[in-house]
C-alpha cells in the first residue's frame, strides 16, 4: 500500500475527500519528521513508537572492490512496534 492508496482508505473510512485524506497523512508526517529532528519521541498507542538514535561512526567495506570506506556518525529514524500491532500481524 503507497501513500494513495493509504488516502483512499482513510476517504472510504471517514467519508471526506481523497485530498483531505492526503493532506492529513502528509500533516502527520510532516509532524513525526519535526518531532524527531527535535530529539523528540511520537508515541501512537496500539501502533509503535518513532524515534531517532545515534548511530556510531564505523568502517565499511564496499562490495563491489572489497575497499575500506569510513561511514560517519549519524542519526537514524527507529520504529518499535506496539505489542498490539505485533498480535494484529501474527
Amino acid at each position: 500500500m503507497n501513500k494513495q492508496a493509504l488516502a483512499e482508505a482513510i476517504s472510504a473510512k471517514i467519508g471526506g475527500t481523497k485530498i483531505a485524506a492526503e493532506q492529513a497523512i502528509e500533516a502527520m508526517i510532516e509532524a513525526i519528521v519535526t518531532t524527531l529532528k527535535r530529539d523528540g519521541e511520537v508515541s501512537l498507542s496500539g501502533f509503535g513508537i518513532f524515534s531517532a538514535k545515534q548511530r556510531a561512526a564505523r568502517t565499511a567495506r564496499n562490495p563491489r572492490t572489497g575497499e575500506s570506506i569510513q561511514v560517519p556518525a549519524m542519526r537514524v529514524p527507529k520504529f518499535r512496534a506496539a505489542k498490539a500491532l505485533k498480535d494484529a500481524v501474527k
